[in-house]
């Protein structure tokens, strides 16, 4: 019998806690990473605060930042529990404060709509379809989007958490990433696979 959802929460969050341990791991994502945003050049991405276990992108979106003056950085709040996303500028240094379940979030009231969104992933499989904490936040997000266009969507995630048989109990709200990005590589799927783009 397949495992559900929670059961592949379960198992893998032990592996990716480990997987995120990896020096080399972390310095061959980041490569990867640079490697594809380089290829894509959105002008904004959209990141995330990172939990425990979860690829840290924020020392790599400090250098893409300095790179070129007129690239923006966001971070994403929650403005209640269980409601959409809602991104705001960064800057490395910027005051932040604690948001819904304790993670730090911008105190900038500077709103931004990203080209680009970097996704942790608890899991992935092969057709780009995620498994997260099960809160909805992401799904949710881009359900709602207000731009005209919906940004690209890059998953972070560690092949050690690569689900070979599928994500299981796929809804109709549930949307393929456009790529995942591990330590083996940048695995384009989505609207980058079929060529694509939002922009």
């Amino acid at each position: 019998m397949a495992q559900s959802k929670k059961a592949w929460r379960i198992r893998l969050r032990p592996t990716r806690l480990e997987a995120s341990s990896s020096a080399p791991a972390n310095a061959a994502l980041s490569a990867h990473l640079d490697a594809l945003v380089g290829r894509l050049a959105p002008r904004s991405i959209g990141f995330y605060w990172p939990l425990p276990g979860e690829f840290d992108a924020r020392e790599w979106i400090a250098s893409w930042l300095a790179a070129d003056a007129s690239r923006r950085a966001a971070l994403p709040a929650i403005p209640e529990r269980h409601a959409p996303l809602h991104f705001y500028f960064w800057t490395p240094g910027a005051p932040m404060r604690e948001g819904h379940h304790g993670i730090p979030e911008p105190a900038s009231a500077e709103a931004a709509l990203p080209d680009l969104l970097l996704v942790p992933c608890v899991g992935f499989d092969r057709d780009g379809y995620r498994l997260g904490y099960g809160g909805g936040y992401y799904d949710r997000t881009l359900a709602a989007w207000p731009g005209a266009s919906l940004p690209l969507t890059v998953g972070m995630a560690y092949e050690a958490c690569r689900i070979d048989d599928g994500v299981p109990e796929r809804g109709a709200h549930d949307l393929p990433l456009d790529a995942v990005v591990t330590e083996a590589g940048a695995h384009l799927v989505g609207r980058l696979a079929s060529g694509e783009s939002s922009r």
